[in-house]
């Protein structure tokens, strides 16, 4: 199993590479844009067609969380972000502390499409820091079928126990798949053997 990776490349390139991993396939790139960019446009369409009467801003908003989400289940799950966000000195405090950047998206849906509801952000947010902590301190080879026990207790949060933003049925499952699932779990960084 090869854990190197090459280093992020200078200027605008490597910022790219910092969020994808550096080294990140031809393969892996057309997924990483093709997705979640089809996921930006079905997510706000999928909303007008529920009869949401959004602002603009709702709009807007639910098509960057939708390319956010989505390609963050995507990204995170390729082999090259698993090797760059798992590196060595990636430990559990850079770990708790991206998945913590990530409750900004929870106060945004609260904010604009829960009227103000911070008890909803705050039982969404407490589950992901309990889950994510419990990911991370497993043993490796335990973290993969801990994330996706605690995803489905996340469905269950965000499906049953939780109201549904209107329209944003798809976020917590999403938003949950990503960080629980695609982001924490340091799996196997697998290499293609020949091309891309």
């Amino acid at each position: 199993m090869d854990w190197t990776y090459p280093q992020p490349r200078a200027g605008l390139a490597g910022v790219l590479d910092k969020l994808i991993g550096p080294g990140a396939t031809r393969a892996e790139r057309l997924l990483q844009i093709l997705v979640p960019s089809v996921a930006a446009i079905a997510a706000p369409l999928y909303a007008a067609t529920m009869g949401q009467s959004w602002s603009w801003v709702q709009y807007l908003l639910c098509m960057v969380l939708a390319f956010d989400l989505v390609g963050g289940v995507v990204t995170n799950a390729t082999s090259s972000a698993k090797r760059w966000y798992h590196r060595n000195g990636q430990g559990f405090a850079q770990h708790v502390g991206f998945t913590a950047a990530h409750l900004l998206h929870l106060l945004l849906v609260a904010w604009l499409y829960l009227d103000n509801d911070w008890t909803w952000a705050a039982i969404a947010g407490g589950y992901l820091l309990a889950a994510a902590d419990l990911i991370l301190m497993v043993p490796v080879y335990l973290q993969r079928p801990t994330a996706l026990i605690l995803y489905l207790g996340g469905l269950v949060v965000g499906l049953w126990l939780l109201p549904t933003p209107p329209g944003l049925d798809w976020f917590l499952p999403v938003f949950y798949l990503k960080l629980l699932v695609s982001h924490l779990p340091r799996e196997e960084p697998y290499r293609p053997v020949t091309g891309d």
